[in-house]
C-alpha cells in the first residue's frame, strides 16, 4: 500500500522527537506522542490508527464523544482542552487522562463524579506558566497549594503537570517556560505528597515540541504537524 501523508508525517514527527531526546541525552521511549484530533473526522483519525498510532487528544468533550464511540477500543483518548465542570461526568467515562485540571472546583467535581461512578481518574494539573489572562491554568505561584488540596481528594490521582506557553513563531522562546514547568514539577516531586506523582510533563505542540522534549517533556501534543492546518 502507498504511504499516506498522515503516515509520513507521523514518522517525521517521531523522528524529530527522537533526535530531540538524543540531544538531551534522554531515551526517546520516555516521550509519548499525543496526536490532537480537534475538528478531524473519524476516517482521518482511522488513517492515523492504520499508520500505527493509538493515542489521541481531544479539546472538547462533545466533539470527542462520537469519535470515541465510532473507534471503540482501537484508540486511547486524552482530554487536552479546557474542561468545564458540567462536562466532568462524561469526561471521566471517555478519557484515560485529563491534562487540563486547572482549579480546585473542577477537581472536586471530577472527584464527586468518580465517586458516583465507582471509579478513579488520572489527571494533570494545568499551569498558566506564562501568566497570560487568556490562558487557563493555575498561576505558577499557586500550583503547589492546588496540588496539595487536590491530593486530598480520594478519587483523583495527580500524574504530573501540563502547560501551554506564550505563542511565538520562534520555538526556542518556549524554552524558559518549559524549564520553569520542569522545575516546579521537581519541587513537587521532592515534597513526597501522598498520592501525587510527577511522572508526566505534558508540554510542547507543533511549533515547539522538540524544545519541549529537550527540556524534559514526557508527552507532547501535536496536531498540525501530523494532520495539516485546520480551522478552529
Amino acid at each position: 500500500m502507498p504511504v499516506t501523508e498522515i503516515e509520513k508525517n507521523l514518522k517525521e514527527v517521531r523522528e524529530r522527537m527522537a533526535r530531540a531526546a538524543e540531544r538531551a541525552a534522554r531515551d526517546p521511549a520516555e516521550v509519548e506522542l499525543v496526536a490532537v484530533t480537534k475538528t478531524l473526522d473519524v476516517p482521518t483519525i482511522r488513517e492515523a490508527i492504520q499508520a500505527g498510532h493509538r493515542l489521541f487528544g481531544e479539546n472538547r468533550v462533545q466533539e470527542a464523544r462520537g469519535k470515541i464511540e465510532a473507534l471503540g477500543e482501537e484508540a486511547r483518548w486524552h482530554m487536552v482542552g479546557h474542561l468545564q465542570t458540567n462536562k466532568a461526568k462524561e469526561a471521566i467515562r471517555l478519557f484515560e487522562l485529563i491534562h487540563s485540571v486547572d482549579s480546585l472546583r473542577l477537581a472536586e467535581e471530577l472527584d464527586k463524579r468518580c465517586r458516583q461512578e465507582g471509579t478513579t481518574m488520572d489527571i494533570l494539573v494545568q499551569v498558566n506558566i506564562s501568566g497570560e489572562q487568556t490562558k487557563h491554568g493555575a498561576e505558577a505561584a499557586e500550583v503547589i497549594d492546588l496540588v496539595e488540596k487536590i491530593s486530598a481528594l480520594q478519587y483523583l490521582k495527580i500524574n504530573g503537570l501540563m502547560s501551554i506557553p506564550s505563542f511565538s513563531p520562534v520555538p526556542d522562546h518556549s524554552r524558559p517556560y518549559f524549564r520553569q514547568l520542569r522545575e516546579i514539577s521537581r519541587k513537587i516531586a521532592d515534597m513526597g505528597i501522598e498520592g501525587v506523582s510527577m511522572e508526566v510533563l505534558s508540554m510542547g505542540m507543533t511549533g515547539d515540541f522538540e524544545v519541549a522534549v529537550e527540556e524534559g517533556a514526557t508527552m507532547v501534543r501535536v496536531g498540525t504537524a501530523i494532520f495539516g492546518p485546520r480551522g478552529n
